[in-house]
């Protein structure tokens, strides 16, 4: 990345600041769960600076001092991952944005009411999030707040995460198509195939999605799958 396009990524450690040039977007994917990318993605240049703009750098000793360490790479990451990445209002907003929605989608396929075992409605969850007036981190994970949202979440409705463990009953013409299915959705613990042809499944899921997959397997059978829960888990 051209240099005149970075950004800054900034933190304080006692009265000193540590800044380094990033690639913005990079910078935040770098702090995604699994995150494909990696802190040389990330960086423009290896220099640690104590201001950017002026072009001070960091102290080796400094560096030791506060972070353990004076490798350069290594500070950088723990720059990128506690610091501030300098990125536009406009797109800090655009990220906020999208880890909302995927912190919502979590939810709804993860959480059902505690109270009553359905899932909540996607619009629900946005309605007590907003209610609970959520701060979205732009640098963390979405799957890093989803704990925290849902501790806001609980004193304005029943929730819970919860993972179940379903016996799937389908008959051998639909075995294909409801393969493809149970994969998708969930864990098949085991299969076992019965006199007539048909298969017997244990399949683990979010209890979020439960009734989503048997929708789809009811489509595919015409009404013909046979789904009981035998395991609920969590809470």
């Amino acid at each position: 990345m051209d240099v005149d396009k970075a950004v800054i990524a900034r933190l304080k450690r006692t009265d000193k600041n540590f800044e380094i040039l990033v690639d913005g977007d990079k910078a935040i994917q770098f702090n995604e769960e699994n995150s494909p990318i990696s802190i040389d993605d990330v960086l423009v240049t290896n220099n640690i600076f104590n201001d950017v703009k002026k072009g001070t750098h960091a102290s080796e000793a400094d560096m030791k001092k506060l972070f353990n360490t004076a490798d350069k790479k290594e500070v950088a990451k723990i720059i990128v991952k506690e610091g501030d990445v300098q990125i536009t209002t406009e797109h800090k907003n655009k990220i906020m944005d999208e880890k909302r929605k995927r912190i919502i989608d979590i939810i709804h396929r993860n959480a059902i009411d505690s109270k009553t075992g359905l899932p909540h409605p996607i619009q629900r969850i946005e309605n007590a999030m907003n209610e609970a007036k959520v701060n979205i981190s732009y640098i963390k994970s979405a799957e890093a707040q989803v704990q925290d949202v849902l501790k806001l979440l609980r004193p304005l409705i029943p929730i819970k995460f919860e993972m179940r463990e379903l016996s799937v009953k389908i008959q051998q013409q639909h075995l294909g198509g409801a393969f493809r299915i149970l994969k998708s959705y969930g864990k098949l613990l085991k299969e076992n195939y019965q006199n007539d042809g048909s298969l017997l499944a244990i399949l683990e899921i979010p209890a979020g999605i439960q009734e989503e997959l048997v929708d789809k397997l009811n489509n595919l059978t015409h009404g013909q799958a046979i789904v009981e829960i035998i395991k609920k888990t969590g809470g």
